[in-house]
């Protein structure tokens, strides 16, 4: 199977390159991105594929059956598109897009091709997440709360690499986006309820730096989740799992329980990379003909749920400059 990389020298394109490297019958043909000098130096790693700034040109090749897209947010939506329109299979990083009515004009376009659309939730396919989604499968886990920190000190425009961002990222839209998928993911369900409130918006991003999401499902179960770009300490994304069975911590692709004591998930999947287990259900999914866990249909109710959501803090702004006034 071959595959197109776009946005392949960001932090994220260089995880999803390091994944293939673990699957057989995968080759890398197409290098897509916007410093040819460095994607030169990567290609020297994979049989010097075709490198490029232009993803037409990637698209033109009649033998690329697929792309990965790790590019900037913003772009996500109209590039899967323009991938699915030329007949290719797309993966595209969460999120999907970064508003609802493109969201689903993208689900749109994957149910017309019914080519493999899929959307880059990894957090589905961490073994940490997968061990407590089978044990709930399994009716041996029953989720009261979900209390997640998403923390980053980032108060310039630099990727997880620590390099220069072209582009302004998210809290609501990307990070948030990857619990409030899982919360739903996990529970089986939609949220009913929602509750948000955000800090204040930074003079030169123009983006809030802090932000508090409550949602609850119609079973009861509830997710307070917190977020910050302002967090100067330990960076990434805790999950505790708060269960009538136990208490579980989730850190990416480790999990503990309440006391610390680390569980064993050898068994919970063929790799212990969430990056390379969405490439791995990605491909399989094109050979079988079949739509992949973390479809973008399967997370388009995330999507909707974002927009409610921000419609909260929207609403949430108006009143407090209506008091203000």
């Amino acid at each position: 199977m071959k595959v197109c990389v776009v946005g392949a020298n960001g932090a994220f394109g260089t995880k999803h390159l390091e994944a293939i490297k673990n699957i057989e019958g995968v080759e890398v043909t197409a290098l897509v991105g916007r410093d040819l000098d460095k994607l030169q130096s990567v290609a020297a790693e994979y049989n010097q594929p075709l490198v490029t700034e232009e993803l037409e040109q990637a698209l033109a090749l009649e033998d690329l059956d697929a792309v990965i897209l790790a590019t900037p947010t913003q772009m996500h939506a109209s590039q899967a598109i323009q991938c699915l329109e030329a007949g290719k299979h797309v993966l595209v990083e969460i999120p999907m897009a970064d508003n609802l009515e493109d969201s689903r004009r993208l689900v749109d376009v994957q149910q017309t091709t019914g080519l493999v659309a899929m959307a880059g939730h990894t957090r589905r396919f961490n073994p940490s997440h997968q061990w407590i989604h089978n044990k709930i499968q399994a009716g041996e886990l029953n989720i009261q709360q979900m209390d997640v920190q998403t923390y980053f000190f980032r108060r310039t425009n630099t990727n997880a690499k620590g390099e220069p961002r072209s582009w302004t990222d998210h809290l609501l839209w990307h990070h948030a986006c990857h619990t409030v998928d899982l919360f739903q993911y996990q529970t089986g369900e939609v949220a009913s309820k929602v509750t948000a409130l955000q800090g204040p918006i930074h003079p030169e991003l123009g983006i809030a730096m802090d932000m508090s999401i409550g949602m609850k499902v119609p079973s009861g179960a509830i997710c307070t989740l917190s977020l910050s770009f302002n967090n100067d300490g330990p960076f990434g994304t805790f999950f505790r799992y708060i269960c009538d069975e136990g208490t579980f911590i989730a850190r990416y692709d480790d999990l503990f329980d309440g006391r610390e004591n680390p569980i064993d998930l050898s068994d919970v999947a063929v790799s212990n990379n969430g990056i390379e287990l969405i490439d791995r259900e990605f491909f399989a999914a094109i050979r079988e003909n079949r739509e992949p866990n973390s479809s973008v249909r399967q997370c388009l109710s995330a999507m909707e749920t974002l927009d409610r959501i921000e419609q909260e803090l929207e609403s949430d702004w108006s009143r407090g400059h209506a008091c203000a006034g």
